[in-house]
């Protein structure tokens, strides 16, 4: 504890002459030879001409490219006064949650920025890569990446503490009841009995796919956003061949009232505190909000929910969403290298999470996409469309058994007719004999027989001679149809024979019914 505060000391001490005395250097632009500046100062217990006496041990203070950082926080809206005040007023507090680098956590006083102790060879490739990421912050400052204020060293007894400040994702104002790390990688993914044991857990992608294995649900136009800057920041990564980075996620539940009323006056008052020292772009929804939309807006949603993201869980509840891009300063250096290659080895390779960059680029954004961030679907159809489509679906049936009804229609006028020209004088029971074909004709009386055998045509005659010479049914070689049919009514000398004749073959290929005695 006495060496946790004796760092949370001299690093307010060496922030504090750090950037009074960058104050009295004029502004000007970045130049390339500006990222690669170291400048220390030594801070003995007694005092100097030029640094204050303190009761911590003599310590060197460094700082890394003093005014490329500079232009970064002037770029977020950090006024120098500001950020000493943030830093230096109140002491530090130490966060009980060290991840799993071993690195101490730090956050200010008013829950803005969040100080970070980091190894010499994450400290050395930052360095490395403040020129491109000068380029990428002045291309976009809305992004989920980390937003660096500072990178300094601590010298003291031998050791050196390097340190970085940058943006706090989880405000500490508003309960996390959730938050999660996540890879995209499943290899040994899951918190550990320890890490469950905490006030505060983090947990892992495959606790998250255990807890909300539906998913969290945003509508239309933030899932879009969301989705736009994870894939621009990781494409930025991927070419600074960076990897092994996770999505910092915390979900609070807004399910009280009461609760969510003093959380916000909570939050009121913090914002009251520390009215003028708001950072730009440093909240979630800040980040994934392009230019198009308006100050007031972002404004007013900052406001009420603390920058959060609204989403929604599978179960219906309400959610306020943090998130940010943590743990960038992975190269794929040799280590990564040879420490993929043995993993591949003994599991399936795919799965860990050490992989080259453009595959695990690829891999968290699909994960992110498929498992975790989902899109609200588009509402059922209502009850007017449903009942315009049913109408439409019964004009359309509708329409079909008309037709088929009138063309039955039409065949079947049309065949009367063809009877009534060549038969003008059959029975009406002849005629029902026709139309009804499963009742057997009754045999007709002389008179009839011998009125039918009048208005017998030549064709008719023909016909009979032909059912004479042979009793069975004829079929039409050309057409495959039957020509001539006969029909043996027991042993009366009755035939009902079925005949096209040249008449109607011409019209409509119509069957003519010809009875004889």
């Amino acid at each position: 504890q006495t060496a946790s505060s004796a760092i949370k000391g001299a690093i307010q001490l060496g922030i504090g002459y750090t950037v009074g005395n960058l104050t009295s250097k004029p502004d000007r632009d970045v130049l390339m030879q500006d990222f690669y500046v170291v400048e220390s100062v030594f801070l003995p217990s007694e005092g100097s001409n030029l640094t204050p006496a303190h009761h911590y041990p003599d310590f060197r203070f460094k700082t890394y490219a003093p005014l490329a950082f500079r232009y970064f926080r002037e770029l977020f809206g950090i006024k120098p006064d500001d950020y000493l005040y943030s830093i230096c007023s109140e002491p530090l507090i130490e966060l009980s949650n060290p991840g799993a680098s071993g690195s101490l956590f730090f956050v200010t006083s008013g829950d803005e920025f969040i100080i970070k102790t980091v190894q010499h060879k994450e400290a050395e490739f930052l360095q490395k890569l403040l020129p491109g990421y000068y380029m990428n912050l002045n291309q976009n400052p809305r992004t989920l990446l980390p937003k660096f204020y500072g990178l300094y060293c601590v010298q003291s007894g031998g050791i050196n503490i390097r340190i970085v400040v940058m943006n706090n994702v989880l405000p500490r104002a508003l309960k996390m009841h959730f938050t999660y790390d996540l890879k995209g990688s499943t290899y040994k993914r899951r918190a550990s009995r320890k890490e469950r044991e905490k006030s505060n857990p983090t947990f892992k992608d495959l606790d998250f796919l255990q807890d909300m294995h539906e998913g969290l649900y945003f509508d239309s136009e933030t899932h879009s956003a969301l989705m736009k800057t994870l894939q621009r920041d990781c494409r930025v990564l991927e070419s600074f061949k960076i990897m092994d980075y996770s999505l910092l996620l915390g979900i609070h539940i807004l399910n009280s009232n009461m609760k969510e009323k003093g959380e916000c006056s909570q939050s009121a008052s913090d914002t009251k505190r520390h009215g003028g020292q708001k950072v730009l772009y440093s909240t979630a929804m800040e980040s994934i909000q392009g230019p198009g939309k308006s100050g007031d807006s972002v404004t007013r949603e900052t406001t009420n929910t603390m920058g959060g993201i609204p989403a929604k869980s599978y179960k219906g509840e309400k959610l306020l969403l943090f998130m940010g891009i943590i743990d960038i300063l992975q190269s794929y250096r040799l280590m990564k290298k040879l420490e993929h290659s043995w993993k591949a080895l003994v599991y399936d390779g795919d799965t860990v999470s050490v992989h080259r960059p453009s595959f695990y680029a690829d891999r968290f954004l699909k994960f992110m996409n498929a498992r975790v961030f989902k899109k609200v679907q588009a509402l059922k159809p209502s009850p007017s469309k449903k009942r315009c489509n049913s109408i439409t679906a019964l004009k359309a049936a509708s329409q079909e058994i008309v037709c088929a009804v009138s063309q039955e229609w039409k065949d079947e006028k049309h065949g009367i007719l063809a009877e009534g020209q060549s038969y003008a004088s059959l029975d009406e029971e002849v005629l029902s004999s026709h139309h009804r074909p499963d009742l057997v004709p009754s045999t007709p009386s002389l008179f009839e027989a011998a009125s039918l055998a009048t208005t017998l045509s030549s064709s008719s005659l023909n016909a009979d001679e032909h059912c004479q010479r042979d009793q069975h049914t004829l079929y039409s070689s050309s057409k495959g149809l039957p020509s001539s049919s006969t029909f043996t009514l027991g042993d009366s000398a009755i035939f009902l024979t079925s005949e096209q004749s040249t008449l109607e073959t011409e019209n409509d290929n119509a069957s003519v019914l010809d009875v004889y005695l």
